[in-house]
């Protein structure tokens, strides 16, 4: 994987762009537990808030966007952690604390929420309350929580 700025040379009209949110509250990551839905990306796993760009938006922009979409939350500012860049996808991470207490906000999109805590994310399973299911994490989900932890929480 690439963690550079993608060039121009690498985008074209086929590259999926997607804006993912790292939102956290001291040593616990915010994350969504996916729709279990065979077409979407890891399904029935824990996964970041966040989605595809649309047309002409900007990575902020869209991930704004997918926040208030996905839990009514409005980030105040947010802060580009890292690009990942791979043949056929890039990502764009932000991250900002979660300012409001997690009862305040609205799941639109997926099973469960919650704030996981670090070392479900080292073993990379949560258990879901609401589906009362231990689930996995999505692989790079995982990893750039990790990688974010190590960088900017400890």
């Amino acid at each position: 994987m690439n963690f550079s700025s993608p060039t121009k040379a690498t985008l074209n009209s086929s590259t999926l762009r997607v804006a993912l949110a790292i939102i956290y509250q001291e040593d616990r990551f915010l994350m969504q537990l996916r729709d279990d839905l065979p077409h979407i990306a890891f399904p029935g796993h824990w996964g970041l808030f966040g989605g595809h760009l649309e047309s002409g938006e900007t990575p902020e922009e869209g991930f704004k966007r997918e926040l208030i979409e996905e839990i009514n939350y409005q980030v105040p500012n947010p802060v580009l952690f890292r690009i990942q860049q791979e043949p056929e996808i890039i990502r764009y991470f932000y991250h900002s604390p979660l300012t409001v207490p997690l009862e305040q906000l609205e799941l639109q999109e997926g099973m469960d929420l919650g704030l996981v805590p670090l070392d479900a994310i080292e073993q990379g399973k949560y258990y879901s309350q609401k589906i009362q299911q231990v689930r996995p994490l999505g692989s790079v989900h995982r990893t750039i929580l990790l990688d974010f932890f190590e960088s900017y929480l400890q």
